[in-house]
């Protein structure tokens, strides 16, 4: 081969590894500024509205206490809605208001569990969570009988979350069966166990309506993962938090 057509052909190759160099430099270069437009303007944004968009739940209480101060139903659901669309959501859900614990209430239920005559608003015994006992209460029957009903109580959260949304937490259980307290020897339902079952229960009954906006889980909510509540039936959790956002 001629000397000048080798020397050609190493400037067509150096040439070329330069272009190759000064393209590698341009997408290195562009995927800086992508990474950095990302990290630095993207993601923080995103952050800022995923943070808004759910209210935290730290340093919240996790139990229930009777009147008497015994440790009650343990806290398994968390809302951020108005208590306007709460209420309508949980009844859109198939959810009604109970009514308010009284001497006739307690006396319509009585008769009615004898009776097995259904009583949609019957009321729930109180317990207490901020000093102060449910803000809200509903349930759910379940056929005709009284002794069995889905329940779940709501206490508004002294704090809005910084979309300036009110923030409810609560308890949801089952009532099984009507029997005596274990803690006190008093008329009460007793629970199923599995409040998992009842707080992704009443999470899919809010699915069906038009109100879920959104619904994730707070892990390690629970510290304790089983105990007995105030009439000293047991249960039993995962220990998450469901949390649902309401439009």
């Amino acid at each position: 081969m001629k000397i000048a057509e080798l020397l050609n052909k190493t400037a067509i190759r150096s040439r070329f590894h330069r272009l190759l160099s000064h393209r590698a430099v341009k997408i290195v270069g562009s995927l800086l500024v992508v990474y950095l437009i990302v990290a630095y303007s993207v993601m923080p944004l995103l952050w800022e509205e995923y943070t808004h968009h759910r209210p935290r739940f730290e340093n919240q209480p996790t139990l229930t206490h009777t009147g008497a101060g015994i440790p009650g139903d343990p806290l398994n659901i968390g809302a951020a809605a108005s208590e306007t669309t709460l209420k309508r959501a949980m009844l859109d859900a198939g959810w009604y208001p109970a009514d308010p614990l009284t001497l006739r209430s307690c006396v319509d239920i009585a008769a009615d569990t004898v009776l097995r005559r259904t009583y949609d608003e019957a009321p729930v015994s109180n317990l207490f969570l901020f000093g102060r006992r449910e803000d809200l209460a509903f349930e759910k029957p379940v056929g005709h009988d009284p002794r069995r009903r889905h329940h779940v109580r709501f206490w508004k959260v002294p704090q809005a979350d910084l979309s300036g949304r009110p923030v409810w937490i609560g308890a949801v259980t089952f009532d099984e069966r009507v029997g005596l307290s274990h803690t006190t020897g008093q008329i009460t339902h007793h629970i199923s166990g599995d409040i998992d079952a009842e707080r992704d229960s009443l999470v899919a009954d809010l699915h069906r309506t038009p109100y879920l906006r959104d619904n994730y889980l707070v892990p390690g909510f629970q510290p304790k993962l089983e105990g007995r509540n105030g009439g000293g039936d047991q249960w039993h959790t995962d220990g998450n938090l469901a949390v649902v956002i309401l439009q």
